[in-house]
């Protein structure tokens, strides 16, 4: 586990781009894992900048996301789909055809699950881009009392709801989603994570120096052979 701290979001949001690039550049056809929330908007900004420059081409790459919510329609501003597109996907030259989600809204959700699970198991994901909740939870793995495996429909903890719900009008926040579980995530070539801000900084403290507990999703890292975790001063405040 390799960490990187930065005064802040936009210094992140460059560096972590860069190795991005990097690997697209070496890899034209790199399989590239993505996530939501604030922390890696400033790395899809620097992305979209070094695609306009003509410094990267996304043409051959496959795209997978960790989660989304189920019984949001997909169209639906605050669905993880309308956020890649809004945020990456409309302003790079990747193809849609290669542009893969997690359904949360089909009928079958252990069966979408396993779909999900089929095509990363064919596809190895290169880079797997995370953030990590204030509770700890890496896509939607919550704290449990055992980690999971493979991608898998979840009920959402209070405290998720409640950091997510500024998104939503009221009483809209969904309470479920299908998440990639931690095996899922720990198959990943390479692993970053971003945090900014002290609300994070226990749940850094957890991943970088706690027990690997499913207490604490994001300390399963610790077994992964090459994980990089890039932090502002304040998110590494207690390290």
């Amino acid at each position: 586990m390799i960490l990187h701290i930065f005064n802040n979001a936009e210094e992140i949001g460059k560096a972590v781009a860069n190795l991005i690039i990097e690997q697209v550049n070496e890899k034209p056809d790199s399989v590239l894992g993505f996530a939501t929330g604030a922390s890696p908007v400033p790395t899809y900004k620097s992305l979209i900048k070094a695609y306009n420059k003509g410094k990267v081409s996304f043409k051959d790459i496959t795209t997978f996301n960790l989660d989304e919510y189920c019984n949001l329609p997909q169209s639906d501003k605050n669905s993880y789909y309308t956020f890649m597109h809004e945020n990456l996907f409309n302003h790079i030259d990747v193809k849609e055809e290669n542009v893969n989600f997690l359904n949360g809204n089909a009928e079958d959700a252990e069966a979408e699950c396993l779909r999900y699970d089929d095509l990363i198991t064919e596809n190895k994901i290169d880079i797997q881009l995370l953030g990590v909740g204030r509770n700890g939870h890496i896509g939607f793995n919550e704290p449990s009392n055992k980690f999971t495996k493979g991608t898998f429909k979840v009920r959402l903890t209070q405290s998720t709801i409640d950091a997510n719900s500024v998104y939503f009008d009221e009483d809209t926040m969904p309470h479920y989603a299908l998440t990639m579980g931690t095996v899922s995530i720990m198959k990943s070539k390479q692993i970053i994570l971003i945090a900014t801000g002290r609300s994070k900084s226990d749940a850094i403290y957890g991943l970088v120096n706690g027990d690997i507990t499913p207490s604490c999703p994001a300390s399963v890292l610790q077994l992964h052979p090459n994980v990089h975790i890039f932090l502002d001063k304040a998110a590494a405040s207690r390290l």
